[in-house]
């Protein structure tokens, strides 16, 4: 059977002391501002384009860090978290391998607070795709989700297909977790699993989130 570790405690910190290999490979969501109220929020841009970095920096050249995000309205300005981290992964040394949109709504539909749209986008400093290998660039759904700041689980199937299709990665890890949802579904297809969650409530809830198995 998969494995799954959860770490409860910080991701930045454990990411700084991580050993990671070419079998690692990173899906996440990076906190909202709302989340880290601390910071700021000018604070809060640079520390997401900084742990974008750091990410893409820690993963072996071979392996691949998945970002899934959705951009905020702010007091009348868009908040692009796509640049955010395309500005880290690129002080990495990454390339962007593809950028999916993820349909929240359906289109056409007007949204307040966040777009209709999410942002799928993978990077790799070496690794590069068969363009014969390509799927689809617009995601129709979002999938169920396993809490409110989750990724949905229609993405995470995507993800999850993706590293175990077109990488040698074979184990996810997910440094900012919640509840597990990715975690889950890399089980439910065969690859192991690490998720770090600050909350420890949350962190007991992730290991023990189990959904059923999705094929490609």
């Amino acid at each position: 059977m998969p494995s799954r570790t959860i770490h409860t405690g910080d991701g930045v910190a454990w990411l700084h002391g991580a050993q990671l290999g070419p079998e690692h490979a990173i899906i996440t969501s990076l906190p909202d501002s709302s989340e880290v109220p601390a910071l700021g929020f000018d604070g809060w841009r640079a520390w997401f384009s900084d742990v974008s970095r750091l990410i893409c920096e820690r993963l072996h050249d071979d392996a691949v860090a998945l970002f899934f995000q959705t951009d905020v309205k702010r007091e009348g300005t868009w908040v692009d978290k796509a640049y955010l981290v395309q500005r880290g992964a690129e002080a990495a040394g990454s390339a962007c391998l593809f950028h999916k949109v993820v349909c929240r709504a359906p289109a056409g539909l007007t949204t307040f607070g966040r777009p209709a749209y999410a942002h799928l986008i993978a990077f790799s400093r070496r690794l590069r795709l068969d363009v014969a290998k390509s799927t689809a660039d617009v995601l129709p759904t979002l999938g169920k989700m396993t809490w409110a700041r989750a990724m949905g689980l229609d993405a995470c199937h995507v993800a999850c297909d993706f590293v175990l299709t077109q990488t040698a990665c074979r184990v996810v890890v997910d440094p900012f977790c919640g509840l597990g949802s990715v975690l889950a579904v890399a089980n439910a297809k065969g690859m192991d699993a690490v998720g770090v969650e600050l909350s420890r409530k949350r962190a007991e809830k992730a290991q023990a989130l189990t959904l059923p198995v999705k094929r490609a």
